[in-house]
């Protein structure tokens, strides 16, 4: 998912360069090798906890990560992992404070692992300026890290969806419950339309794209392509490859039962029948009592009980999501 216009966008957004650049590589140098992304169509359902403990997961197998805590307005994911406010956080780059977000880069205690909090003093930080929004989205993109794991916000705002659609690895978590499954429905829906108006802007053709969809109810993204490739081949063709790329994932939290974890094979069968698209199933956390026993006592579930079953559940989820980056490379 991570060529998507979103990115072209941020990539083409000029930044002045400061008036003194400190000594070592530039900023554009790299990038992160996988960014990962993980969201939900409400709050609750345990995104940082899942962020976290993935992130401590893929750090034990010697990968370079880094956390960064995207929920704007509302950040947490430092208490998750134990830690108090650092004394910088993404507020000091926002404000220009400092000029790289490697400069607010936290260390966890944790082998390999970083953390970048979350501004908890910025005003505007859950709606952020577009210029300030891609120059943040930009410098995520550029951390020389083997993954950099972004822990979103709840819900559809706009700011949530671009970072979810930034990233290589767009994870969508639920919960199995009626409610949680419509609102996971409604982010993915959400997720992909604007990922097409992002599409549309930068390729010139969203005047095309806004008047056909306002000339029918279309049953699925594919007879909406069906229908701009009539009108216009270039364009259709070029949703289509997008329309394919978009691919999110899949983690089903506090499965009770195994009914609950098949809610995800559930969803992601639904989702091409009615949707014509595909979805990956990372896999699920079984409900565990101890999850929410070390979240309070302030310690990460994989440090404080590798031993039980919900931390154990990470492994086949970092398994899935190392498989996938395999798969890829493999294909490029």
């Amino acid at each position: 998912m991570g060529d998507v216009p979103t990115l072209k966008l941020v990539r083409t957004v000029p930044e002045p360069e400061p008036a003194h650049r400190p000594a070592g590589p530039r900023p554009d140098a790299t990038r992160a090798r996988r960014i990962v992304a993980v969201g939900g169509g409400k709050g609750g359902i345990g995104k940082s906890l899942i962020s976290a403990n993935l992130g401590i997961e893929l750090a034990r197998r010697r990968r370079r990560v880094v956390l960064v805590d995207a929920d704007l307005g509302g950040a947490n994911l430092h208490t998750t992992l134990g830690l108090d406010v650092p004394q910088r956080t993404l507020s000091d780059f926002i404000e220009r404070r400092v000029p790289r977000i490697d400069d607010v880069v936290t260390p966890t205690g944790i082998e390999n692992l970083g953390l970048v909090s979350g501004a908890l003093d910025h005003l505007d930080a859950a709606n952020p300026p577009y210029a300030q929004k891609m120059r943040l989205l930009r410098h995520i993109q550029q951390l020389d890290v083997d993954y950099a794991i972004l822990d979103l916000g709840a819900g559809t705002h706009t700011n949530v969806l671009d970072f979810f659609l930034v990233a290589d690895h767009g994870v969508l978590v639920l919960v199995p419950e009626p409610t949680a499954v419509e609102n996971a429905y409604r982010f993915v829906k959400a997720a992909f339309w604007r990922r097409m108006r992002n599409v549309a802007q930068v390729y010139g053709y969203e005047s095309l794209l806004r008047t056909v969809m306002a000339g029918g109810n279309f049953r699925s993204p594919v007879e909406l392509v069906t229908t701009v490739s009539q009108r216009d081949p270039e364009a259709g063709a070029n949703l289509a490859r997008q329309l394919a790329a978009f691919r999110p994932r899949l983690v089903v939290n506090e499965a009770r039962t195994p009914q609950d974890a098949d809610v995800g094979k559930a969803v992601v069968a639904a989702w091409r029948k009615y949707f014509g698209l595909e979805m990956d199933y990372l896999g699920f956390i079984p409900y565990d009592d101890e999850m929410w026993r070390t979240l309070r006592a302030r310690r990460p579930l994989l440090v404080e009980r590798p031993d039980v079953r919900a931390a154990k559940a990470f492994a086949g989820i970092a398994d899935a999501l190392l498989a996938l980056d395999i798969a890829a490379r493999h294909e490029a």
